[in-house]
């Protein structure tokens, strides 16, 4: 990609990045990504805000070939996505420095050794850069996703450089996301899978820049928000607003036993107009579990009994839920058993520091029989009523 105009003083650089399919080695990437770096010119001096995975060094270093200075490197986050070609541009540039906040000085030297510690300057919150007729206002946003992450307010121009915040992984030609829902959707599965478990601290930032007239959201992933509002409504909501009249039914089944409870049990939630939204543990994603997870009121555990303990996708499954922290309340747990009721127990003990109102757990031997479907039916009607009290059903 060819350095690209966002204003007649920024360009945009970086990457696109369309083959990459997973992140952190965790995080699917359905759409690939994009690593954004943005030069400004100031009438005095240039700063280059982030670099590129160092992988794909060589595509921003062919991008710099006709910047004959660059004075400053702001560097807004350490992870190796955002920071990993700052060596070979303070190589190219030997009279260049790094600015970052207090706390990311040691984890860059951490990360990348090679850097010269007298190369480095910390910024305080708060602090501002001249460029000469444009100025960097620096904004720790700390927790969205790293402790030492801040962002870059450019001043005359209204433009926030947000990082992670607001970002999407999200491989396209597009610049800018104009209120695209595409854009929207993958913005939503980054928050769920990175931003979700730290919300509180979303939630905080999202305040710390109520303080600021913003035109114009430029993250270090995925499309530049030119509408900003279009993405910070969104994030308040996903953040601040109530979970919905939604059960979610992460499940794996075996021989059916537990499928027919779950399958019961969904007809049972639609009859009293409770959304219900199943996984199949043996297909579905990281990203489609924690993004409903950013919806659903009541989260119903379903496994049957392997060996006297839950599947080991049910497992897994809890353990993601731990990561990400989801708003839901609730939580329940039905399945099936063939000699002995043993999960109960263990599920009971594995949800335990997710500290939900826990729900009474329904179990079956073998297929689901009348008194079963009953039990069933009474979780139904008791998930109706949480959700009733909370005042999300109509």
């Amino acid at each position: 990609m060819n350095p690209r105009k966002i204003t007649n003083q920024i360009d945009l650089l970086g990457v696109i990045d369309w083959d990459r399919t997973v992140f952190d080695s965790l995080i699917p990437l359905p759409d690939g990504t994009t690593y954004n770096s943005y030069l400004l010119k100031g009438s005095d001096k240039t700063a280059l805000i982030d670099t590129v995975e160092p992988g794909k060094s060589s595509i921003l270093m062919n991008q710099l070939n006709q910047v004959p200075e660059i004075d400053y490197i702001v560097s807004l986050h350490a992870e190796q996505d955002h920071s990993g070609t700052i060596p070979l541009v303070l190589e190219k540039y030997p009279n260049s420095v790094v600015y970052t906040s207090q706390k990311e000085k040691p984890m860059l030297l951490d990360l990348l050794p090679e850097i010269d510690p007298d190369r480095i300057i910390t910024v305080e919150d708060g602090g501002e850069l001249s460029l000469g007729d444009l100025t960097l206002k620096f904004i720790y946003t700390p927790w969205v996703h790293w402790p030492e992450t801040m962002s870059a307010y450019l001043i005359e121009e209204n433009i926030l450089f947000s990082c992670d915040f607001f970002g999407s992984h999200l491989a396209t030609s597009k610049m800018f996301a104009d209120e695209d829902p595409l854009v929207l959707a993958s913005n939503k599965l980054y928050y769920a899978q990175i931003m979700q478990p730290l919300r509180k601290f979303v939630s905080k930032n999202l305040e710390k820049l109520e303080h600021y007239d913003i035109d114009m959201i430029c993250p270090s992933h995925g499309p530049i928000y030119n509408i900003p509002e279009f993405v910070l409504s969104a994030y308040d909501e996903w953040a601040n607003g109530p979970s919905k009249n939604m059960v979610m039914i992460p499940y794996v089944s075996m021989h059916n036993s537990t499928l027919r409870m779950v399958e019961y049990l969904m007809s049972s939630l639609c009859d009293r107009g409770i959304i219900v939204q199943p996984y199949n543990l043996e297909t579905a994603t990281i990203g489609q579990l924690a993004t409903c997870m950013i919806d659903a009121s009541t989260i119903i555990l379903a496994s049957p009994t392997l060996l006297g303990n839950p599947h080991p996708l049910l497992a897994n499954a809890i353990s993601l839920t731990a990561l990400v922290k989801p708003k839901a309340p609730f939580l329940g747990y039905i399945g099936s058993y063939g000699w002995g009721d043993t999960v109960s127990k263990k599920i009971a003990q594995m949800a335990a520091p997710l500290k939900k109102d826990v729900l009474p757990f329904v179990t079956a031997k073998g297929y689901p029989n009348e008194a079963v479907k009953k039990e069933l039916d009474d979780l139904a009607q008791q998930i109706y009523e949480k959700h009733t009290e909370l005042g999300i059903t109509k």
